[in-house]
């Protein structure tokens, strides 16, 4: 035998040819968790460790290989997350890819014990074509889902079977014990003990109790076990058990090895209802239940003790999922493997009747989120097609509506004042931008939003709110009419995908002759915006910039561009959307052309304050689940007098009734408070903190906030300074500079 090394908790250890980490351990002389009974065959959680950084890894199905680093799970609380450290996460993956194989077979065995192979040769006796899996050969299956396929894990990577029949023939496993004592060192099942001999691990003053293991050499105990008992550091001293006629026995010992019975290995099985799964051998058979625990730690998983079951029967749980729910007993990484049968005979004894144990959840075993993933890569957040523009200009990325967007570039002051003072260039790409034509497409939106849609003129738009039926913001935007009947509709990033759901379900419901095209993927969008942006555009070829809240098709530097003057930054704003293939080369012409004129990008940190300074709220940052407009001092974007609009009666119910919860501006002298900080009046908190900013033009804090108590104080208390609630906007009242 040649000897390596593995490292746990930091120390070497030695290994031979054949171990798993955890017989490495044992090896050793130490436990491969804290404490436990150990079974060795993959059923408990007393072996799970932190194995390459990877959490919740069963060393007893972990070949010993050199170098390999392990760390023992902490005796209380969770392993800690791996602190992951990466220069660009946006473009980084976290890990390499995991491959996967795919195969498609007649007949799935899962198990080649001596019941496995058995229906592996009847199926192939009748001409199947028959594939079968186990663990120790590398085959770990993790799942069975519906089709069915079978999820195996294996040293290259995963593989996704597909079949016509799955056989489960995983056996049964070992009964632990559930009594005081049973977290000490030093327990092993009747089966470990045999795998530990034969590797020549020493098993020092072994006494069993139950059936015996195979050529042990133990010292065989009579009865039942009443406890377990232990010194100072953890491991098993002695174990005291109890004859049928009540006569107690304490045997001395080091090793405990317990041969109590077993369970149906059906772990698999329970997750896989409905399907054409056959289940063989040990795993299909009923075993006697164990008797029902009265002390100890019914399951190692949750830390779940017999008090802890008692309690919750106590409060009236008596269905064993609700006594699994209310306790966590089986939500566990082994899903009730070990307690499920202690967790039966506790219901069993107390309802008179057995009950079945709950369905599985896949995965069977802890996979990593790579392996989960196999084979598929879903960005959640999106890439703007200027998101290599925005890093060569050293842009801070940040994730903010489903979207990867520039949070500054180095110093959001100096871009504040581009936007203020100059030119300034915002990438909007991320709005939701839908198309909506057809015959029926006026009376569609004119029932969808509040406002009125039939006087928008063609080249004219307007901002509109999206209520639902309860009459709350779920969004807002713009309405911009083209013809008669074709409409360009914006919505906010985070907004979109939802926005389009909203339209298609209530074009359907209505039954309206409407067209509805998602164009948000398609089309860019640059916001040029600042008191010099009429001037920059005429440079690039746009003599006659549209008027505020005008539209038009034009060109821009040589590209087709929907050009929409509107404002959400409080200076003149020309939002350009185009083809997203066109959107750098258009960029970078409106950056080189502005390069005298001070042209600076911005970022969300600028935008967000140069809009709070005007009062726009932003949906979902500002607003609540709940908010209606009169909440947000938004009556004068609802129409009541319409003949009908999607949450009007819900409005018209509420109108007269009193409102307690209101959005106001505030101000106060020095820096601004964290956003979410809370409001307090007369000592009581009376609200809180929605968006704050520091405004560099202003010289103090402007904020929105929301008051839930009536009578409205004009004076609250804000981070322990006296704030006033101010009229809307900060910035412009009159407008003059959008519109300029």
């Amino acid at each position: 035998m040649s000897n390596r090394r593995i490292v746990v908790d930091g120390q070497p250890v030695t290994y031979s040819d054949g171990d798993s980490v955890a017989t490495a351990i044992l090896r050793g002389g130490e436990h491969p968790k804290y404490g436990g009974t150990l079974c060795l065959g993959g059923d408990c959680p007393n072996c799970s460790a932190d194995v390459d950084g990877v959490p919740y890894v069963r060393t007893c199905q972990t070949p010993a290989t050199p170098g390999l680093v392990v760390r023992r799970h902490p005796s209380t609380g969770n392993p800690s997350f791996p602190n992951v450290v990466q220069a660009d996460i946006t473009k980084t993956p976290l890990s390499d890819a995991v491959g996967v194989t795919r195969t498609e077979v007649d007949v799935v065995v899962i198990g080649a014990g001596a019941s496995g192979t058995a229906a592996a040769a009847e199926a192939r006796s009748t001409g199947h074509g028959v594939l079968v899996l186990d663990a120790r050969d590398g085959n770990e299956v993790v799942a069975i889902y519906g089709g069915p396929t079978v999820i195996v894990r294996q040293p290259t990577g995963m593989a996704h079977i597909h079949a016509h029949q799955v056989i489960v023939a995983t056996g049964a496993a070992e009964l632990q014990p559930v009594c005081p004592g049973n977290n000490l060192r030093g327990i092993i099942t009747a089966r470990a003990a045999e795998q530990l001999h034969a590797s020549g691990v020493s098993l020092p003053d072994a006494v069993a109790v139950g059936y015996l293991p195979a050529d042990v050499p133990c010292i065989a105990v009579a009865g039942q076990i009443v406890r377990i008992e232990g010194n100072e550091h953890g491991s098993v001293t002695a174990v005291v058990t109890v004859d049928t006629d009540g006569t107690q026995t304490t045997t001395a010992c080091s090793t405990l090895i317990v041969g109590l019975g077993f369970a149906p290995r059906d772990l698999l099985a329970r997750m896989s209802f409905g399907l054409p799964v056959t289940v063989v051998g040990p795993a299909a058979e009923k075993f006697a239940l164990p008797p029902c625990p009265t002390a100890g730690t019914v399951c190692p998983c949750s830390g779940v003790e017999v008090e802890d079951l008692e309690g919750v029967w106590a409060r009236g749980f008596h269905e064993l999922e609700l006594v699994k729910r209310a306790s966590l007993c089986g939500t566990g990484t082994c899903q009730g493997s070990v307690c499920g049968p202690h967790l039966q005979a506790f219901v069993a004894e107390r309802s008179g009747s057995t009950p079945e144990l709950f369905t599985a959840r896949p995965a069977s075993r802890q996979i990593t989120l790579a392996e989960a993933a196999a084979d598929t890569f879903t960005d959640v957040f999106r890439y703007s097609p200027l998101h290599d523009e925005h890093l060569a200009l050293g842009a801070q990325m940040d994730r903010f509506g489903g979207w990867w967007r520039p949070w500054n570039y180095g110093d959001h002051t100096v871009e504040y004042w581009a936007v203020r003072e100059a030119v300034s260039l915002g990438d909007v790409s991320t709005l939701g931008k839908l198309v909506v034509t057809g015959p029926d497409a006026v009376e569609f939106l004119e029932r969808l939003y509040p406002t009125t849609v039939a006087d928008i003129k063609p080249g004219r738009s307007r901002y509109v709110l999206l209520l639902n039926e309860r009459g709350h913001l779920i969004d807002d935007g713009m309405i911009c009419r083209e013809t008669e009947t074709r409409f360009v509709l914006t919505f906010t990033s985070g907004g979109a995908a939802n926005a389009e759901m909203w339209l298609r379900d209530w074009a359907e419901t209505w039954a309206m002759h409407v067209h509805i095209l998602d164009r948000t993927m398609s089309l860019a969008a640059i916001n040029v915006t600042g008191p010099l942006a009429d001037e920059l555009l005429q440079r690039v070829g746009l003599a006659e910039p549209p008027k505020f809240l005008q539209h038009r098709h034009t060109e821009v530097a040589g590209i087709a561009c929907h050009v929409m003057r509107l404002s959400f930054t409080g200076e003149a704003s020309f939002e350009l959307h185009h083809a997203a293939d066109q959107s750098v080369e258009l960029w970078r012409a409106l950056m080189a052309a502005g390069r005298d004129l001070g042209i600076k990008p911005h970022g969300l940190q600028a935008l967000f304050g140069l809009r709070l300074e005007k009062g726009h709220v932003i949906v979902g940052m500002d607003t609540e689940l709940d908010s209606t407009p009169r909440r947000l001092d938004m009556d004068w974007a609802v129409k009541m007098d319409k003949p009908f609009f999607l949450g009007q009666s819900a409005l018209a119910r509420t109108a007269t009734l009193p409102d307690h919860r209101r959005l106001f501006g505030f101000t106060m002298p020095g820096a601004a408070p964290i956003e979410g900080s809370p409001i307090w009046s007369a000592g009581n908190i009376v609200g809180h903190v929605a968006s704050s900013f520091n405004s560099p033009l202003m010289g103090h804090a402007v904020m929105l906030g929301w008051l839930k108590h009536t009578p409205f104080p004009e004076q609250v208390q804000i981070d322990g300074r006296t704030a006033s609630i101010t009229d809307l906007p900060f910035y412009d009242s009159e407008g003059r500079r959008a519109r300029a």
